[in-house]
């Protein structure tokens, strides 16, 4: 098995790495404290530049087409520095993903170009509702054919880079009477539209510069050609990017826990206590070899399930799996860290309390942890 990246995944890393560095750390505690749009807009608008936007769109449409362990090698690195512009990255990285996989080619000829360019900030994934999270067969939301169009109407909750999407991708039930999850569609419905109204920003814990939204739809008309893939078979869609989703949130939580793991191991060798550093400690040493020995595992597992996504192969639970391992250890790294800073941990002045807001979602969206242990223990047991 060969583990050694190649000459493009190295770059795209390498450039991740050097733009999260110099553009996103600079101003990542700013975005958190004021979660001002303009800074979350400057920082996609150079990433679609590197051409960050579209990492696995093909580049007939204007995309980078490095495939998915880069757009993995590339979250994390991003991470490091921003959470908050990473989870944007990788939920536009996902909306585009879904057009190139299932709309028609007018469709990818309409919106593909703009997600990679820039034009649009970002694209959103319109799936939650407030009874339909963990369980989102059970949406609300519906579709119905008026003639020439379809009108929605529903609202959707916790939506990402709702309020800077150019697109979104909506799910509504368009056939009430079939059995749950069968009569479900999928529609793009571009910004601006009539109908389609953004609520305020939710007040989070962490990411707070990544603002979240409720989207409401009220006799929302679009054209019939809005449907994306087949009617009534849309809940399958949403599953499939789902589970590439997770790879993105896995590989995020990697960053932020990574970053927090090296903060702490370097402030540890140069803080004295009881005339020694504390990373002279070997309860401290020990401390940091299970933490990093955790994420290094986590790392793996995400990988493998980026490989076998890139690949064509099955992947969801692999996908599950890393997500499950990534956040929660992640968010127990990102508590040891702040540990051992001691009291500075819990101070603005330092970056590990936003670290540990930062991840604390991670085990939540995109399907929670208990979800996970659900999806990899019917797989356990469907053979």
């Amino acid at each position: 098995m060969n583990f050694e990246l190649t000459e493009e995944q190295t770059l795209i890393q390498d450039t991740a790495r050097q733009f999260a560095e110099g553009v996103l750390e600079p101003k990542a505690a700013e975005l958190d404290a004021t979660a001002e749009p303009e800074i979350l807009k400057s920082h996609l608008s150079q990433l679609a530049e590197l051409g960050f936007m579209g990492l696995n769109v093909s580049e007939t449409y204007g995309g980078a087409e490095v495939g998915t362990v880069a757009f993995s090698l590339a979250i994390t690195e991003l991470a490091r520095a921003c959470a908050s512009t990473a989870v944007s990255v990788s939920v536009s990285n996902m909306v585009a993903e879904v057009i190139q996989a299932i709309g028609t080619e007018a469709q990818k000829q309409q919106y593909l170009p703009k997600l990679c360019s820039g034009e649009f900030y970002g694209g959103s994934f319109c799936l939650t509702e407030t009874e339909a999270g963990s369980d989102p067969a059970a949406m609300k939301t519906r579709a119905v054919k008026d003639g020439d169009s379809w009108v929605l109407n529903g609202t959707k909750v916790w939506i990402s880079t709702a309020a800077i999407a150019g697109v979104y991708v909506v799910w509504a039930v368009t056939d009430p009477d079939a059995p749950k999850g069968k009569g479900i569609s999928c529609f793009l419905v571009p910004a601006g539209t009539p109908g389609l109204k953004v609520g305020k920003p939710e007040q989070k814990m962490g990411q707070k510069g990544s603002g979240t939204h409720e989207v409401v739809f009220e006799d929302c008309r679009i054209p019939l050609d809005a449907l994306m893939g087949a009617e009534n078979q849309g809940f399958k869609i949403a599953v499939t990017e789902l589970a590439g989703g997770r790879i993105g949130i896995a590989s995020l939580a990697l960053g932020v826990a990574g970053a927090a793991l090296d903060y702490a191991r370097d402030y540890i060798k140069e803080r004295k206590q009881f005339g020694r550093p504390l990373a002279d400690f070997q309860g401290l040493q020990w401390m940091l070899a299970d933490h990093y020995t955790e994420m290094e595992a986590a790392r793996l597992l995400t990988m493998q399930a980026a490989f076998l996504k890139e690949a064509g192969k099955p992947f969801a639970q692999q996908a599950s799996m890393a997500k499950l391992m990534a956040t929660e250890k992640g968010n127990l790294a990102c508590y040891a860290a702040l540990q051992l800073l001691g009291a500075n941990g819990y101070m603005k002045d330092y970056p590990l309390e936003r670290f540990a807001r930062d991840i604390r979602v991670t085990s939540i969206y995109e399907g929670t942890s208990e979800i996970q242990k659900v999806i990899i223990a019917r797989n356990l047991f469907s053979s």
